[in-house]
């Protein structure tokens, strides 16, 4: 769970998003930094046991740095506020499938899968999808997938109007084929993040995504 005070932490750091403010509390982000990186190794514990997939992982691998990228924003706040986690399959890939968690006031979520793989990569999951389209089907409408996620997102900035170059338009799985990203996410209430049992609820969650992330990277390992 998270603690208490690592939210009041960022609470006081939604109102006070600056430098000067961050070096005059550097002892209480030390203390944040310690119960964010508690928090991953609790979900790693509960994790690890269900894909075997992510035993190799550590708390260093799972977690973001709190400065934001303001070079290309315009919000040019410097810091983060909200907390996020990021269990990959594979560590060593960029932009690898996995399970990712987020708190933040009012808009928490988990979610799974690969958020806008590159050109290669995502041409190699639509000749997967292409070819294999019914695994898909079978992941996506399975009860507990549906119950947890609904289904794969789908919204403007996230699908082609056509399909894709070299793929036909009449094909059955023509609207997962014009997918950019292959993701899946639920809504959280925010107290459930300070439960105590929220590691074992959250891991139960997101294991319904291994199928998932399990098929995108089969296809991404499949050889031209």
């Amino acid at each position: 769970m998270i603690t208490k005070e690592a939210l009041q932490f960022l609470d006081d750091l939604v109102a006070n998003n600056n430098t000067d403010w961050m070096h005059a509390n550097k002892k209480r982000y030390e203390n944040y930094k310690k119960d964010y990186h508690h928090y991953i190794a609790s979900l790693l514990a509960e994790m690890k046991p269900l894909d075997k997939s992510l035993e190799d992982l550590e708390v260093k691998d799972c977690t973001f740095r709190i400065n934001r990228d303001i070079r290309f924003s315009k919000d040019k706040s410097p810091y983060k506020t909200n907390i996020g986690v990021w269990f990959t399959q594979n560590k060593f890939r960029k932009n690898s499938p996995g399970y990712y968690i987020h708190f933040e006031k009012g808009n928490s979520f988990i979610a799974g899968g690969v958020w806008c793989p590159e050109p290669e990569e995502l041409k190699k999951i639509r000749k997967e999808i292409a070819f294999f389209h019914e695994d898909l089907d079978a992941i996506v409408n399975d009860q507990n997938f549906v119950k947890e996620f609904g289904t794969l997102t789908r919204d403007e900035s996230n699908m082609l109007k056509k399909a894709p170059k070299d793929f036909d338009p009449a094909h059955s799985a023509i609207e997962f084929l014009k997918l950019k990203s292959f993701t899946a996410s639920e809504k959280i209430d925010d107290k459930l993040f300070t439960n105590k049992d929220f590691s074992k609820i959250a891991a139960q969650k997101l294991i319904v995504l291994k199928p998932l992330n399990d098929f995108l990277n089969r296809a991404l390992e499949t050889e031209d």
